[in-house]
């Protein structure tokens, strides 16, 4: 089923409930995106527990607004991937190291584990994975200040 024609709220348990433009209740249900780098708020998919999709929305910002915040928090809450806007230095330059870093959620600092954990993704983007597991994004290494730019180099 792929509809852009439904309504979203949250039951007492605090998931997220669909009623389809059928009036058919869908319990539960998340969001899930195609393309969660290239692509974040284009082609979502709305998916029961099992996995089977209920709804497809071509563009967050194309529904309205009670069920584009829903959506919004859902993935804020699913979602963890800080995205990194500027590498303040780094301990190192052999691995393992810290790196202290500014972000869109902060200020923080993650050890890398080895230059393996630095991952290419398309033309433009890096996915780095700390030793805990949590993946850092920077969207364009390209357009990034020169410091930040200098220390992925000497990495990648």
């Amino acid at each position: 089923m792929a509809s852009t024609t439904f309504t979203l709220t949250r039951d007492n348990f605090g998931k997220l409930v669909m009623t389809a433009e059928d009036g058919q209740l869908y319990h539960g249900v998340a969001p899930v995106r195609a393309f969660p780098i290239q692509s974040p708020n284009e082609g979502i998919s709305l998916v029961q527990g099992d996995g089977k999709e209920v709804a497809w929305i071509d563009h967050v910002d194309s529904l309205p607004e009670p069920a584009r915040t829903l959506v919004k928090e859902e993935l804020e809450g699913r979602e963890f991937m800080p995205e990194i806007s500027r590498v303040v230095s780094v301990s190192s330059y052999a691995t393992p190291c810290t790196w202290y870093v500014e972000t869109d959620r902060g200020p923080t600092q993650f050890v890398l584990k080895g230059e393996e954990d630095i991952r290419r993704i398309g033309a433009t983007s890096l996915l780095i994975a700390d030793n805990h597991g949590i993946h850092f994004l920077i969207r364009d290494m390209f357009d990034i200040d020169k410091t930040t730019r200098k220390i992925l180099d000497r990495f990648l």
